[in-house]
C-alpha cells in the first residue's frame, strides 16, 4: 500500500508540473530561436543547418491543433517533456522502488533545466524525452537474462528511442557511446557486446536516422560540418572564463546542492548493481565531454542536459540516511525556490539585473517590432511599382516578424554580416524579387551606416532611414533595432559577403 501511495503522488506531481508548464508556456511570447523552429515548421524537411527534424515536425503538428500560437509552437514539446518524466519514473522503479519513483518525479519537477527548459520549443525536448526512453529500455535489457529473447526485445525498443533521439538532435550520438564505454568498462558487463541486442539496435537507431544522413549528403554535409564546428571550432579568449561560465551555468540549472549530491551519488554508484554503475559511466563521459568542449569555444549552459537525466535517476535511487535527506530536501526546496523566480521573471521582472541582461526578456517587445514594420509596410513607396519584401539582418528578427506580421508574411534573413543559417537553403531575395521591387529591412541601431545597409546601397535606386524599433520589457529596452526603406532593386547583389563563418 506505501508503495502504491508513493507511485500516485509521484504521478500526481508529475501532472501537477505538466500543467504548470502547459500553462506558462500558453502566456509567455515566443523566443526567437522558437519563432525560427516555427519557420521550419513551415517547410517541413528531412534536416536542417542547424538541427534534425524532430522540433519542426512536433510544432507544426501543434499548429495544426492550436495554430500558429505560443500554445500551438510549444505543445508537443511540453507534452514530450511529460512522456520524459514518465520514463524516468518507470526507470526509477525499475532500479530501486517507489521512494526512487516519488524522488525522481519531485526533482524532476522542480529542477530548473526540466521545469524552465522543458516549457521552451526546442530540440531539447524530444531530446531528453527520446534519451530518457532509451536509458529505460536498456536497463531493461541488462536486467534481463543475456542472450535471452527478453533482452533482444528490449535492445530493439532502445535503438528506436535511440534513433528518435538522433532525429532530435546530433548531441544524442554521446548516449551510445558512453553506452559502449560502459559497457567496456564494468567487466559484468562486458559479455552483453557479445551478444547481438546492442549491435540491432544500432542498425535500428541508423536506419531512423538515415533521413538526416542522406539530407545531409545532398547538402554538402553542411549540418555536420555546422555543428562540429559550433561545438568543437577553436575560438579566442581565456579557456578558464569558459570553464568557470560553463560551472556557473550548470548550478543555474540545477541548483547548487542537487549539482553536489549528483556528483556524490554518480560516485557512490560504482558500488551498486551494474545498471547504476552504466549510469553513472555515461553521465561521467557527456559532462566530461562538454567540459573538452569548453576548452575549444563557450558552451551553452542546456548543451550537457543528457547528463543530468542518468545523474537525476541515481541521485533519487542513492540509499538514504537522515543526514542526506536533510540535504536533499533542502535541495529541492533552493530547486523550487530557483524555479519559481524564473517562472515569475518571465512575466514581471523581478532579478536586480537590466532587461537587456536577462535572457527571459529576450521574448518581449516584438510586438511593437511587428506593429512597427506592419506601418512602414502600409505606406506607398516612391518607386517601386512591383512589390514590397521584408528582411532582416539576422534569423531571429526574420522569423519573429514573420511570426508576429498578419497573415505571416514569407521574410528573409540576408545573412550577409552574419552567419549562415537555414535561411540561406530557402528561396531568397534575390531568387523572389523582381527589379524595381522593395525592401523593408530591420537591422541593430548602430552609430553610423550599418554594414548591411552599406553592402546594399549600391543595388537599391534609394536608401531611407526609417524608424527606430525598442524592444522593451515594461519601458527598460532589450535592444535598439531600425527600420530601413530600400526601393527600386537593380537586379544585382552584393558579390562580396561579410558573413563570419
Amino acid at each position: 500500500m506505501k508503495d502504491l501511495r508513493y507511485r500516485r503522488l509521484a504521478l500526481a506531481v508529475m501532472i501537477a508540473a505538466g500543467i504548470a508548464r502547459m500553462a506558462i508556456a500558453a502566456l509567455m511570447p515566443l523566443f526567437p530561436d522558437e519563432t525560427y523552429y516555427w519557420e521550419w515548421s513551415r517547410r517541413l524537411a528531412a534536416g536542417y543547418f542547424d538541427h534534425p527534424p524532430m522540433i519542426a515536425w512536433l510544432v507544426r503538428a501543434g499548429t495544426l491543433l492550436a495554430g500558429d500560437t505560443p500554445l500551438g509552437v510549444r505543445l508537443f514539446p511540453v507534452v514530450t517533456g511529460f512522456v520524459a518524466g514518465l520514463f524516468l519514473m518507470a526507470t526509477a522503479r525499475r532500479l530501486s522502488g517507489a521512494r526512487a519513483v516519488l524522488l525522481t518525479a519531485i526533482i524532476f519537477a522542480v529542477m530548473p533545466l526540466s521545469a524552465a527548459g522543458l516549457i521552451l520549443a526546442t530540440p531539447d525536448a524530444p531530446l531528453l524525452t527520446a534519451a530518457s526512453a532509451t536509458f529505460y529500455y536498456v536497463v531493461r535489457a541488462l536486467q534481463s537474462p543475456p542472450r535471452s529473447r527478453a533482452s533482444l526485445r528490449w535492445w530493439c525498443v532502445a535503438g528506436i528511442g535511440l534513433g528518435l533521439a538522433l532525429l532530435s538532435k546530433y548531441t544524442a550520438v554521446l548516449v551510445p557511446l558512453g553506452i559502449v564505454i560502459g559497457l567496456l568498462s564494468v567487466r559484468e558487463l562486458r559479455t552483453r557486446l557479445t551478444e547481438p541486442g546492442p549491435y540491432v539496435a544500432t542498425l535500428i537507431a541508423l536506419l531512423l536516422f538515415s533521413p538526416v544522413i542522406m539530407w545531409n549528403a545532398g547538402h554538402d554535409w553542411l549540418s555536420f560540418a555546422f555543428q562540429l564546428q559550433h561545438g568543437l571550432g577553436g575560438a579566442g579568449g581565456s579557456v578558464f572564463r569558459r570553464e568557470l561560465d560553463f560551472i556557473g551555468g550548470q548550478i543555474g540549472l540545477v541548483s547548487p546542492i542537487l549539482l553536489v549530491m549528483m556528483i556524490v551519488a554518480i560516485y557512490r554508484a560504482f558500488r551498486l548493481p551494474r545498471p547504476s554503475s552504466l549510469l553513472a559511466i555515461v553521465s561521467i563521459f557527456i559532462f566530461a565531454f562538454f567540459m573538452y568542449s569548453a576548452t575549444r569555444r563557450r558552451v551553452e549552459a542546456n548543451w550537457p542536459a543528457l547528463a543530468y537525466l542518468p545523474a537525476l535517476l541515481l541521485l533519487a535511487t542513492h540509499a538514504s540516511r537522515r543526514k542526506w535527506d536533510r540535504w536533499l530536501g533542502a535541495g529541492i526546496v533552493l530547486a523550487s525556490l530557483l524555479t519559481i523566480v524564473t517562472y515569475v521573471n518571465a512575466f514581471v521582472p523581478i532579478l536586480p539585473v537590466p532587461a537587456r541582461r536577462d535572457p527571459t526578456a529576450r521574448a518581449a517587445g516584438w510586438n511593437d517590432l511587428a506593429r512597427a514594420v506592419n506601418r512602414t509596410y502600409s505606406q506607398r513607396l516612391p518607386i517601386s511599382s512591383y512589390r514590397t519584401h521584408l528582411a532582416a539582418d539576422r534569423y531571429q528578427e526574420a522569423s519573429e516578424l514573420a511570426f508576429h506580421l498578419p497573415d505571416h508574411p514569407e521574410t528573409y534573413a540576408l545573412n550577409l554580416t552574419t552567419r549562415a543559417n537555414n535561411y540561406d537553403l530557402w528561396p531568397t531575395f534575390v531568387d523572389r524579387a523582381l527589379p524595381r521591387d522593395a525592401m523593408i529591412l530591420v537591422v541593430d541601431e548602430v552609430l553610423g551606416e550599418h554594414p548591411t545597409v552599406a553592402l546594399l546601397t549600391p543595388h537599391f535606386t534609394t536608401v531611407r532611414q526609417g524608424d527606430q524599433a525598442v524592444l522593451a520589457r515594461g519601458g527598460d529596452p532589450v535592444k535598439h533595432l531600425r527600420i530601413w526603406m530600400l526601393d527600386g532593386w537593380h537586379g544585382t547583389w552584393p558579390q562580396r559577403s561579410l558573413r563570419s563563418r
